[in-house]
């Protein structure tokens, strides 16, 4: 690989992780104003209708992207064609969409005429987002990620900029969901011209079916994917309102909320990581393991102290949504106990796909969903948000055995290899998490997590929990996934 290319993946990697920081702290900032402005019951309405129709979004996509991005940059030639019918399909696949979710809103549950209205309001962005992602994974094809993190950007700018002002000026509901169409329309257009003027790629429908069915084949492993993971991720907030009502999705949603904001950790951290296993499982099995253990270190690193701080401090947290999100403290401190799993998950699928595991990775996800029904079906009737908590534990707990089973298979890896560094982790946390416990009704809450982060990464750095060494060999191995 030439060094002109090698410079530009390492530019579009640091455009898209720099936009995806800045895009979640913007989100995140943004539903502390909704819950703040809405309450429980708005909120929850508000977030039914996005979780509800973003899982209907996955039959629109059904892999289709990742498979125009592959395809794409393997042959540019081929990029007008399949293009043109991937949005053939797609134009079928929305009539097909926005059916089922009008079919389903209407004649499931027994949802109000608001409720209703909302999802009908989002779909109209189901839609649109979906042929975004479709734009932009034409140009991803061309190794082009510039645009779309601008794009990622600007769209929740004018998602916040709109929101606010008609929170401001106490608009409908319905008013203030619209803010995501404007900034659905805005991104569409944007996506729309960067393909057509900025890499000169023709935008129109095709319907060549032999060609279409080639398509639809190779996208399968996609889609399946996608469909179990959008599931496993949205489904508990629309079956905690087909169960308890909205008041309680707008108490999930504050948990919900913190675990998705955090999750650019370990995403930014895996998108640089996933090519260096990607090179080591071709070149070099044992620094493949030796990579994949440091990966878990790291991420143990972030999330043991991360998780316990927010476990300890869930109650000063859920202040910042206002009092009347008091019932958001228990399902909190549960869910934040996931985000360990979650962070590992990451290099766990990752090096399963690396490995050319992908089946593995999808039947996991797919085992994980299952449980996840099963127990919300079970315990939110009873239990409402905590019961949905409950089931993100219990099926992001089984996610990382599943993946921890197969990548011993691939790597000959075992949890022992991680022990060390997870004692002298979990001991740095508990000296942390006791200074919190002392302190947290004595100092201001930022002054206390800034305080505890010192104490955290002091006693860890004196007790040999991280060396320098070690994160020089993790950046080595980013490098030499762009040779």
């Amino acid at each position: 690989m030439d060094d002109n290319k090698i410079k530009n993946i390492a530019k579009n990697t640091s455009y898209l992780t720099l936009a995806l920081i800045i895009q979640k702290v913007i989100s995140f900032f943004y539903f502390v104003i909704l819950a703040r402005s809405l309450g429980p019951e708005s909120l929850g309405k508000y977030y039914f209708a996005i979780s509800f129709t973003t899982i209907f979004a996955i039959f629109i996509d059904l892999g289709l992207v990742n498979y125009l991005t592959r395809e794409t940059a393997k042959n540019k030639e081929e990029s007008k064609l399949l293009l043109s019918n991937i949005l053939g399909l797609k134009f079928i696949f929305s009539f097909i969409s926005i059916l089922a979710v009008f079919l389903f809103i209407n004649f499931l549950g027994n949802h109000d005429v608001l409720t209703k209205q909302l999802v009908y309001i989002s779909s109209i962005c189901m839609v649109l987002d979906s042929f975004t992602l479709t734009f932009f994974g034409s140009a991803r094809g061309f190794h082009n990620l510039k645009f779309e993190s601008i794009s990622s950007v600007i769209f929740q700018l004018i998602v916040l900029a709109f929101g606010c002002l008609f929170l401001f000026l106490k608009l409908d509901l319905r008013i203030i969901m619209a803010s995501l169409v404007l900034a659905s329309v805005f991104n569409f257009i944007y996506s729309y011209l960067i393909l057509k003027v900025k890499i000169k790629i023709p935008v129109y429908l095709s319907f060549n079916f032999l060609f279409i069915k080639k398509i639809v084949l190779a996208s399968l492993p996609f889609a399946l994917f996608g469909i179990f993971q959008r599931l496993h991720t949205y489904l508990d907030s629309v079956l905690l309102s087909f169960f308890s009502g909205d008041y309680y999705v707008g108490i999930y949603q504050v948990s919900f909320k913190i675990i998705f904001a955090l999750q650019f950790l370990p995403m930014a951290f895996v998108a640089s990581l996933y090519p260096a296993m990607s090179f080591y499982w071709q070149n070099n099995r044992e620094q493949l393991k030796t990579t994949f253990k440091r990966s878990i270190d790291y991420l143990l690193l972030i999330s043991i102290p991360i998780s316990l701080a927010i476990f300890l401090l869930s109650d000063k947290i859920i202040l910042i949504f206002k009092s009347n999100y008091s019932e958001a403290n228990l399902p909190l401190k549960i869910s934040i106990i996931s985000l360990i799993f979650i962070f590992l998950n990451f290099p766990l699928g990752s090096l399963l796909n690396a490995c050319d595991k992908q089946a593995k990775n999808t039947r996991n996800m797919l085992v994980a969903l299952t449980v996840s029904i099963i127990l919300n079906i079970i315990l939110i009737p009873r239990f409402q948000a905590v019961g949905a908590s409950i089931a993100v534990l219990a099926s992001n707990a089984l996610m990382f055995v599943l993946g921890i089973i197969e990548c011993k298979k691939i790597i000959s890896y075992s949890l022992k290899d991680n022990f060390l560094i997870f004692v002298k982790i979990l001991l740095a946390s508990l000296i942390m998490g006791l200074f919190i416990f002392l302190l947290k009704n004595s100092i201001n809450i930022f002054l206390l997590c800034s305080l505890s982060a010192v104490i955290y990464f002091l006693f860890l750095f004196f007790s040999g929990g991280f060396k320098k060494d070690e994160i020089l060999y993790l950046i080595n191995s980013f490098k030499l996934s762009k040779k």
